[in-house]
């Protein structure tokens, strides 16, 4: 299988680099949902910004699904190399979970920035609402729906306005069309609860959220965000809004960077 791409930011050699797995609708760089804002910790590491499979400028996927949490864990695995820290937002952190659960003793430290791992949060009664939904309203989608459709129609759904449609945000439509859903991936948390190094778990508090989007994806992603970093033990930091790490990176930089210097140290 083909190595899938990563933005390599450089920085200082004799500080482990750190890698990041975005979410849905996005890549690695990109400045609107991924992590574009993280740029300037490159001051203090190596900065790897991972396209996962089918977005960006990585391969496509063979295969039943066009994006799958089970094969970005193993592309995260590969890229930890000897050893790094590991970043994770929605999607992207469901496969650095299971890669850091595999992997223990490739991870530095851990944060997961609202993670869509809900099935490891089924306890809680908002999440378990969340997935009774979810798995209700699981259908195929129309044969002639296109990814600008899809960019379009799941923004509006939910009272937002549609990213413009570049070629690089409709290809991730595209991969989004057809993933394996990681709302139900089978996460296990007692290898991370048990692992030596430090886990921060990052959400927003949805402010400024249409009262849809806030209903149907922010409740259960603050409950799961909350669950999980109980369950293993990790500190949770709450900013304001909905996309923590791209409309308040200031906060949420400052937190990985003390994340990292204390694993670090």
């Amino acid at each position: 299988m083909a190595a899938v791409h990563a933005t390599v930011l450089p920085g200082p050699a004799d500080a482990p680099p750190a890698v990041f797995v975005h979410g849905v609708l996005s890549w690695g760089s990109d400045d609107l949902y991924g992590f574009g804002n993280q740029r300037p910790l490159a001051v203090e590491r190596t900065l790897l910004l991972v396209d996962r499979r089918g977005h960006g400028a990585s391969p496509d996927l063979a295969g039943p699904h066009t994006t799958d949490y089970a094969v970005d864990a193993e592309d995260v695995v590969h890229l930890l190399g000897s050893g790094a820290h590991l970043v994770g937002h929605s999607y992207g952190a469901v496969g650095a979970m299971l890669a850091a659960a595999r992997r223990p003793d490739l991870v530095r430290s851990l944060c997961l920035i609202q993670p869509g791992a809900l099935r490891a949060a089924e306890a809680h009664p908002v999440v378990a609402e969340a997935l009774r939904r979810n798995r209700s309203a699981t259908v195929a989608l129309p044969p002639d729906l296109t990814p600008h459709d899809y960019l379009r129609l799941t923004a509006e759904a939910v009272g937002m306005t549609p990213a413009e449609p570049t070629s690089e945000r409709l290809r991730a439509a595209r991969a989004a069309m057809g993933e394996r859903p990681c709302w139900d991936a089978p996460t296990p948390l007692e290898p991370l609860a048990d692992a030596p190094w430090p886990t921060l778990v990052v959400r927003g508090d949805w402010s400024g959220a249409p009262a849809e989007y806030r209903r149907l994806a922010g409740a259960p992603l603050m409950a799961a965000a909350e669950v999980i970093a109980e369950r293993v033990g990790a500190e949770l930091l709450t900013v304001p809004g909905y996309y923590p790490h791209v409309q308040h990176p200031g906060p949420v930089n400052a937190a990985l960077s003390d994340l990292w210097r204390a694993a670090d140290g």
